[in-house]
């Protein structure tokens, strides 16, 4: 090191004398150009031998040394000349470019202060750089863009000018014709320096936001048009997908690369969570979207606040204080009610998983409530709280609490005592919830000796004082909501919660002596037969309720292990089943009762018990998240093996309970179930069962179908049905009819066939019968039980032809069973869509099975809860040989109940009802299953419906308001994504219309800007809007809501349909612009769909190259391509796309040779240019990416 540098200090040293010399004695000595350059050589030779001698690891070395040695000259002459000797030796191609380039950029010497030596380094950079591969100019830029911002604000005009040659050295690297990188890295590094609304930095002027600005084409390419009014319905199958994923920090969406997207694309999408928030049962759905995970929370340093999540609960909140001012009733059961209710199961989720903090709710709330006057939903906001409160206070310092008493400040500004409400009435629990809040934190204040303690604040004396009073009173009775009151004020306080608790639980487990008979023989139970209502039990606090439920639980251990021969009292079964209908108590809950309750009975081979919790099951359960269904069916086949059960009815339960599991799986909760199971798939299935076997096998072909997995693709290989197939047929070998096989999606036709004679085995001979007494029976009967099989009877009938006529009878006869069904509508839902197909011709038989199984239902539903009225009075009465074909009015009405449900109007075009007992678990669900199962009644073809929906925003309707149009296109896009292929598959013609439009195949048509054409919400807002725009927004819709097997049709779409067709730069723009939003899915959920599609662009490119002279929009379809490369394939194309590139013309290709090998061999037409000409030199050392650009 100290060799070279003294060698070094000889060869510069001996040129730079001579200067010293001449400014000795200026003027004496004058300097020809002749005698420049001759010194210039004489020491370039030098170096020259010096750097041949010279290890490659010393190079780097070597160069900082001369930069170092330059920058520590002080005469200007002497300087200029030095920089000239380091131009000709990278001219000479004696130093590498891009080294000479960072040395001098990266050198801390290097100060705007220095103008000489600034200028000077940026004229020899200009120079040089384009000897420099695309990856070293792009890291050139960096920090040239940061040394810039080293510049103060204000700076002397003086200098100015010597300063614009870094400005110079940034135009000529953005200069596209230049083509020194690809310019998406560039907009890349200057993204990170300068985000969004940043400005850039005085020096640079214009010219970085002008580059930026042209890729604001890009940035729409890659754009869902009007995703921020994109709404899901919350536990519908596309709801749990990527599309819906937002940041959980800032609540943007998950965009990908650093492009100038549309400002609303940035912004916090509140809107969109906050209307899942709404929804009854979308606490999954929010964790998924902001991608919480409840299983981490164990692990102390693992606690995930997400202060989004608490900004939207504080709203939501106000939101419903807002309802409240207006709301007359609250009791009725109305909106306002179940916001409350609902919100209360929201707040205690999240602040339970710490995903919310409680105190900081609170005062968030206190500062969006103050000078509001907001008063009359102040009882229910203090209800929502007492019950965290009273569940978490004991556990919790006094201090995370005691913020609620500010918020009473707040909202109960009475001087004088509030009266007592009238306590028949289940809302006095409210009015009571702000004195049991001040009882709470009074218990925890007395039992931590601490100096917080609150005296009873004077307006709440009156509350206070009954309560005590009612303590006193040692009988009371059930009604009144007394009980309720005291179990809420005292849950934290053992000696006073012991009565009103004890009280509640004396009345359902009966007396010890009094017996009553349940159906059969010699099967007596406990004599208490009235259960505890929902109001009460609405009007007990989380806590309370927690008690009441693990009570009951341990009563039932209890009896279980005492093997009672007296069954449960029915007042003890109905109050536990309505108890777990509660989402909040789920620990205790439905979690306690599938994994220590029923396992502790089985254990205690308590049959009768377990048969009454089986029963409870099948029966009295609703909204049960999967993962617990799968479970219990797991549960359930252990059982089956073991000898005992083989008791007739208690198989027989089994049987039924594992059949209706096992046929109730949703079509989208199948494969993320299953899949979890897979590393042990014998816990899922049946080792000696083969109907309940066969039913899994037909649900699979039923979801698979409906979820369309299996479009797209040919074979079963490699995925989760593969390992359950093969599993079922090894434990029991079976063979399917002809008939049913024809209905299984494509793979899954080939599967059994080719299993049934490898896996045959020995039939086991059947168990021995005994006849036991009778187990207990609550719930079922020999209809109810008949149901499930009938579901699947109807299936088979439908299979076949020339039995129609037998299940139109079977269904006069038998229909009306359908009123005690679970689900109606999701099993309508799942016939028509399986069967479309075979049921496409045979209109009356649809309109059969409709009216038989909505019509069962007639008097236990209120008016218009499914059926539109125009369907019921045109549809249900028409003639087999005229039938009713709707008119576009009518599909724009029933679009619109859609888009009002989703809207929250109130009312709302489907009747209010308790969600918790519903079929689906929120309105929107339900309308869309209603709207879907209408649809598929008609006797008018998929295609003709299909193309009905989508002229629904297409043609001009006067029924279709213009400023809620992307409303309209969500719902569309929801309910066409919902129906099966032939209603949806429409879009594609749709698309094909328009790329073969006028508009976009000639270019003297359209005299504009493609970007403006296509840019939905500018078109629309202007009145001017074109059915290309309107179609590109309507089929983004209907993509943003497609399942990946549905969106798996476009890469065979984009190469058979529209790659012969797109001839243009418009019509290819557009094919860009409809597909590039979706590569993101297709790189997450499914990558073959992806590499085909990549290698179709290039596909497209070629023909339109082709076809064209000139191409306008090189740039941004440049720009297009690199961001696919850089945030999608990556290198995964390389080979198929380099063969294309070869044959494009010589401007394209020399924009696209960074994304291949292309530039070790030049393209020959580009004539070869002087380095420092404004062209790029050839590329010596470069190796393409194969990775994302790091963000």
């Amino acid at each position: 090191m100290v060799q070279m540098e003294t060698q070094l200090q000889s060869i510069f040293e001996e040129v730079v004398k001579t200067e010293i010399i001449e400014e000795a004695f200026p003027g004496m000595f004058m300097d020809t150009p002749e005698d420049e350059k001759t010194k210039l050589i004489s020491c370039l030779g030098a170096f020259r031998q010096f750097w041949g001698g010279l290890p490659l690891e010393s190079h780097l070395q070597c160069i900082q040394w001369i930069v170092k040695f330059i920058h520590g000259q002080h005469s200007p002459k002497r300087i200029s000349f030095l920089y000239d000797c380091l131009a000709m030796a990278v001219e000479t191609g004696l130093l590498p470019p891009r080294m000479v380039c960072e040395s001098l950029i990266n050198t801390d010497t290097l100060e705007w202060e220095r103008t000489q030596l600034w200028a000077l380094t940026f004229k020899l950079v200009r120079k040089i750089i384009g000897g420099v591969d695309y990856k070293g100019v792009r890291d050139l830029l960096k920090v040239i863009l940061e040394k810039i911002l080293t510049i103060p604000n204000t700076v002397s005009s003086a200098v100015v000018q010597q300063l614009l040659t870094a400005r110079e050295v940034i135009a000529y690297i953005l200069e596209r014709n230049a083509c020194l990188l690809p310019a998406y890295f560039a907009v890349t590094e200057i993204r990170k320096l300068y985000p969004e609304g940043k400005l850039p930095h005085w020096l640079l002027g214009n010219l970085v936001s002008d580059f930026v600005d042209t890729f604001r084409p890009t940035a729409r390419i890659n754009s869902i048009c009007g995703r921020c009014s994109l709404l899901p319905v919350v536990n519908n199958s596309g709801a749990m997908c990527n599309s819906w994923k937002l940041d959980p920090t800032t609540l943007r969406f998950p965009l990908k690369g650093l492009l100038p997207y549309d400002k609303d694309l940035f912004e916090p999408q509140t809107a969109l969570l906050r209307y899942v928030l709404e929804q009854p049962y979308s606490r999954d759905m929010v964790c998924n979207m902001l991608g919480l995970n409840k299983q981490t929370l164990n692990i102390a340093q693992h606690k995930q606040r997400c202060p989004v999540l608490e900004d939207q609960l504080v709203d939501l909140v106000v939101y419903a204080m807002e309802r409240s001012e207006t709301e007359e009733k609250f009791d009725d059961g109305g909106t306002s009610q179940l916001l409350w209710q609902h919100l209360s199961s929201q707040l205690i989720f999240f602040v339970l998983f710490q995903f919310a903090s409680f105190p900081h709710m609170v005062l968030s709330l206190h500062q969006k409530l103050a000078g509001r006057g907001l008063i009359k939903g102040r009882d229910h906001l203090m209800w929502v709280l007492l019950q965290f409160i009273s569940g978490s206070i004991q556990k919790n310092a006094l201090a995370d609490f005691l913020p609620v008493m500010k918020l009473f400040d707040l909202l109960y500004p009475e001087k004088e005592c509030i009266p007592v409400p009238d306590i028949n009435k289940p809302q006095s629990t409210h009015a009571f919830a702000m004195t049991c809040i001040w009882i709470h934190l009074n218990r925890k204040a007395q039992n931590d000796n601490s100096k917080l303690q609150i005296p009873i604040p004077h307006s709440l004396n009156l509350h206070h004082e009954f309560l005590q009073q009612s303590l006193r009173n040692k009988s009371l009775q059930m009604n009144d909501y007394k009980i309720a009151l005291l179990c809420n004020a005292y849950s934290t306080n053992s000696e006073c919660f012991t009565l009103p608790m004890g009280a509640l639980v004396e009345t359902i487990y009966g007396n010890g002596i009094m017996r009553i008979p349940l159906p059969g023989t010699s099967c007596l139970a406990s004599a208490s037969i009235t259960p505890l209502p929902m109001n009460l039990l609405d009007s007990l606090t989380v806590h309370a309720k927690m008690s009441l439920i693990h009570s009951i639980a341990t009563r039932v251990i209890k009896l279980a292990h005492a093997k009672s021969s007296v069954a449960l009292a029915p007042a003890l079964v109905e109050t536990y089943s309505r108890l777990l209908v509660y989402m909040e108590i789920e620990s205790l809950g439905i979690k306690g009762f599938i994994s220590q309750l029923l396992p502790t009975v089985f254990k205690s081979h308590a049959w009768g018990i377990l048969h009454t919790l089986l029963e409870m099951f099948s029966y009295r359960m609703h909204h049960i998240q999967p993962h617990y269904r799968v479970q219990l069916l797991s549960h359930l086949h252990t059982l089956a093996a073991v000898a005992q059960t083989n008791q007739n009815q208690l198989h027989l339960c089994v049987e039924s309970t594992a059949l209706r599991l096992i046929t109730a799986l949703g079509s989208s909760e199948l494969q993320p179930q299953f899949t979890r199971f897979l590393n042990d798939p014998k816990t899922v299935l049946s080792a000696e069962s083969e109907e309940l076997n066969r039913a899994l096998i037909l649900t699979l072909a039923r979801a698979t179908h409906v979820t369309d997995f299996f479009t797209g693709s040919d074979s079963i290989q490699g995925t989760w049905c593969k390992d359950i197939l093969q599993t079922i047929m090894s434990f029991t070998p079976h063979n399917w009819a002809s008939h049913t096989l024809s209905c299984f999606p494509g793979p899954l036709q080939k599967y059994p066939e080719k299993l049934y004679f490898e896996g045959l085995a020995e039939q086991v001979d059947p168990p021995v019968q005994i006849q036991s007494p009778y187990l207990p029976i609550y719930f079922g009967n020999v209809c109810l039980r008949f149901l499930p099989v009938f579901d699947i009877v109807i299936h088979r009938f439908l299979e076949l032809l020339p039995v129609s006529k037998s299940l139109e009878t079977l269904l006069d006869h038998l229909g009306g069973l359908y009123k005690f069904h679970d689900r109606p509508v999701t099993y309508l839902y799942n016939t028509l869509h399986y069967y479309e197909m075979h049921l496409r011709d045979r209109a009356f038989l649809k309109r059969k099975l409709v009216h038989a199984i909505i019509g069962s239902l007639k008097d236990n539903r209120p008016q218009g809860w499914c059926l539109s009225d125009t369907y019921l009075k045109c549809a249900m009465n028409a003639r087999e040989d005229n039938p009713w074909v709707p008119d576009d009015s009518y599909y724009c009405r029933l679009i619109g109940r859609l888009v009002d449900t989703m809207a929250g109007k109130s009312p709302g075009p489907f009747p209010n009802c308790d969600w918790r007992f519903n079929e689906f678990p929120n309105p929107a669900a339900h309308a869309l299953h209603v709207t879907c199962v209408e649809l598929m009644a008609l006797a008018v073809s998929g295609k003709e419906v299909g193309n009905a929906l989508l002229n629904v925003v297409l043609k001009s309707q006067p029924l279709v308001p213009r400023e809620n149009i992307t409303a309209w296109m969500n719902a569309i896009g929801l309910i066409i994504t919902a129906l099966p292929e032939p209603y949806w598959i429409v879009l594609h013609d749709q698309i094909v219309s328009v790329i073969s439009s006028p508009s976009l195949t000639s270019e003297t048509e359209w005299v504009g800007y493609p970007f403006r054409l296509f840019d939905f919400t500018a078109c629309h807002q202007s009145y001017s809007e074109m059915s290309c725009s309107y179609t590109l927004a309507l089929a983004h819709a209907v993509w943003h809501h497609s399942s990946i097997g549905q969106l798996s049709l476009i890469p065979k779409f984009l190469t058979e349909v529209l790659l012969p067709i797109v001839k243009t730069e418009f019509q290819l723009l557009y094919v860009y612009h409809l597909v590039g939003p979706f590569l993101q899915r297709f790189q997450q959920e499914r990558t073959r769909c992806m590499i085909e599609i990549g290698v179709a662009f290039y596909d497209m490119l070629l023909n339109v190259d082709q076809c064209s002279t000139h191409l306008n929009y090189m740039d941004p379809i440049c720009d297009f391509l690199y961001h696919v490369k850089y945030m999608f394939t990556g290198d995964s194309v390389k080979e198929q796309v380099e063969k294309i590139i070869c044959n494009l013309k010589p401007a394209l290709k020399l924009r696209l040779r960074f994304i291949t090998h292309i530039s070790k061999m030049e393209p020959t037409t580009v004539p070869p240019q002087a380095i420092n000409s404004g062209s790029p030199a050839p590329q010596s050392n470069q190796v393409p990416v194969s990775l994302p650009v790091t963000q």
